[in-house]
């Protein structure tokens, strides 16, 4: 029987299992980061509630993650609003993008924090762009988390 620090003494059978793995040949485990998503949406007759899917905004504060995927479909969008211009909604939608990414020039929003930006980005409104309720999940890497959600929310039925 050995003791260890002082405490009661433990039988030589514990006594490996009280030692620590110092170096082990696995691979080091990653931990899980929670994310929030929301799906970004364009609402052409917002008296109607139609919408097409769009993309996806995903942000995880314990990655210091806040990004988005957008694709916009011409014919799906004329589908849905034939007079509508897909080059007007296209600049709306990136003009989301470019709050999200924080770039210089998308205005003072664009400046704010990344847990800022991703709140008021997905805040709700009576607007042509908007998003959908947001979901929390975890993810190792949230990048491949974001594209997972924009090929199931947005990409080929």
């Amino acid at each position: 029987m050995t003791s260890t620090r002082g405490g009661r003494p433990i039988s030589r059978c514990c006594e490996r299992a009280a030692t620590r793995l110092r170096h082990s040949s696995r691979r080091q485990c990653v931990p899980a980061r929670v994310f929030e998503a929301a799906t970004i949406r364009v609402v052409p007759r917002i008296d109607r509630e139609e919408f097409i899917n769009v993309g996806v905004v995903l942000h995880s504060p314990e990655a210091a993650f806040l990004d988005c995927r957008v694709e916009l479909e011409g014919a799906r969008l004329a589908a849905l609003a034939p007079r509508l211009s897909c080059a007007m909604v296209e600049r709306h939608v990136q003009a989301f993008v470019a709050v999200c990414r924080g770039e210089r020039g998308a205005g003072p929003i664009a400046a704010l924090s990344r847990g800022e930006r991703f709140h008021w980005l997905v805040a709700p409104r009576s607007a042509m762009i908007q998003t959908s309720a947001v979901h929390a999940g975890v993810a190792d890497d949230p990048a491949a988390a974001l594209e997972r959600l924009f090929r199931a929310q947005v990409g080929p039925v």
